[in-house]
């Protein structure tokens, strides 16, 4: 039996609970506010930014989840404002609106993460938030994960949240995860806020490396535009009875099938995206070579403007892959875009390129996330591991969002 997607948004795992409101915070008055609370004794780990400049939200869920051994209880989520380069004022804030929050649900604040996404150097409007929070926590329950979702939204044009289910030794597991992202999108954790829960109970160190190695697979093999963030932000949550050992691994297929699945929502939401490009590398010598390369052909702008313009620029694929600093032997790479093969052995061969361009070109118009994948498989034909990396044409769509972005 294989895991299996769930469309009802209200099946989620067993006893989280989730709020979903409009403090105020933008402007077009859409939800800007999320809660989400985890039964007590719960276990979080998290990842974040690599970036020396970070919010302030991203300091204190680093440090609160060291000190507390991951042992925290909830996360409170605005969107509109990154709240990020607001020198002191950010930090006081972000530690006011956990201490007011904690009060209210009768927790210490310590146990109280912060995630902000929005606009860099923009403070949050602190008396809405504030005002707001009773109702936030009024309106927590289980059948409110949606709302969460949308809650977190910027510039994305759909919620991005998954659900999966199977029964593992009789009993029924659920992981289900929410994310946001669409520009300023990178493999280096991306500008992007994401949220796992899972209802089986996992030891912290065991849930860290699972954790890791899902976000490493996923959400680090993305790239709308090549920009990292100040507010990244990866938290996973268990709680529940622990299961046998020996069913661990099907448990991380499961956590690995979320995160991938919310990665690729990410990248084909990229800002003026109009499809998916899949970056597969086939037979190199490590799993690490592999994913490299995808992330590179997958980041490369060139690469981008081309699948945008139906192009089939086969040399700008070669170009991007070159220049990761791993060693391959072009003489016997093999490539494909979509079915068509292009090169065999290093070899250039006789493809129609109207062919390979009305393949392109049908994709940009398919069903999203169903028929807009772009395929690109580049088999280096050195070994026996593979990666994958995710990301979307480039559009003029995006310059004239991002030029316009605080205006």
């Amino acid at each position: 039996m294989a895991w299996t997607l769930i469309n009802d948004s209200e099946k989620i795992p067993d006893n989280f609970l989730f709020s979903g409101i409009s403090a105020g915070l933008k402007v077009s008055k859409k939800k800007d506010l999320a809660l989400i609370l985890a039964p007590p004794n719960s276990i979080f780990t998290g990842f974040f930014t690599n970036s020396v400049v970070r919010a302030s939200c991203v300091d204190i869920c680093i440090s609160r989840l060291q000190e507390s051994l991951g042992l925290v209880r909830a996360i409170l989520i605005n969107s509109g404002q990154a709240n990020a380069c607001n020198g002191d004022k950010g930090l006081i804030d972000s530690l006011a609106a956990t201490k007011e929050l904690g009060d209210i649900l009768g927790i210490p604040e310590s146990q109280i993460l912060m995630c902000s996404t929005g606009v860099i150097g923009e403070p949050i409007p602190m008396k809405k938030l504030i005002n707001k929070l009773p109702l936030l926590v009024n309106k927590l329950d289980e059948r409110n994960f949606k709302d969460a979702s949308e809650a977190i939204l910027t510039t994305d044009l759909v919620t991005k949240s998954f659900i999966v289910e199977r029964y593992i030794a009789g009993r029924r597991i659920r992981i289900a995860g929410f994310a946001k992202g669409s520009g300023m999108i990178y493999p280096n954790m991306a500008t992007m806020l994401a949220f796992i829960i899972c209802d089986v109970g996992i030891e912290k160190n065991i849930w860290d490396g699972m954790i890791n190695n899902a976000m490493r697979s996923s959400f680090n093999s993305i790239s709308v535009d090549g920009e990292t963030s100040t507010n990244d932000s990866f938290i996973a949550i268990n709680s529940g009875k622990p299961i046998d050992e020996k069913y661990l691994p099907i448990l991380k297929e499961g956590i690995d099938l979320v995160c991938k699945n919310l990665a690729k929502s990410i990248a084909r939401d990229g800002e003026g995206a109009n499809c998916l490009i899949e970056v597969i590398v086939e037979n190199a010598k490590n799993e690490s070579d592999a994913i490299i390369i995808a992330r590179s052909i997958a980041n490369s702008m060139l690469v981008k403007a081309a699948i945008h313009g139906c192009d089939p620029n086969w040399g700008r694929i070669i170009a991007a892959a070159g220049n990761t600093g791993i060693e391959f032997k072009i003489d016997d790479v093999d490539l494909f875009i979509g079915e068509f093969q292009i090169l065999r052995k290093g070899k250039l061969i006789y493809f129609d390129k109207e062919n390979v361009s009305s393949y392109i070109k049908n994709k940009m118009n398919g069903d999203y996330l169903e028929n807009d994948i772009v395929q690109i498989i580049f088999n280096l034909n050195h070994g026996e591991s593979k990666g994958i990396a995710w990301g979307c044409d480039l559009s003029k769509k995006y310059v004239e969002i991002n030029s316009e972005y605080t205006t």
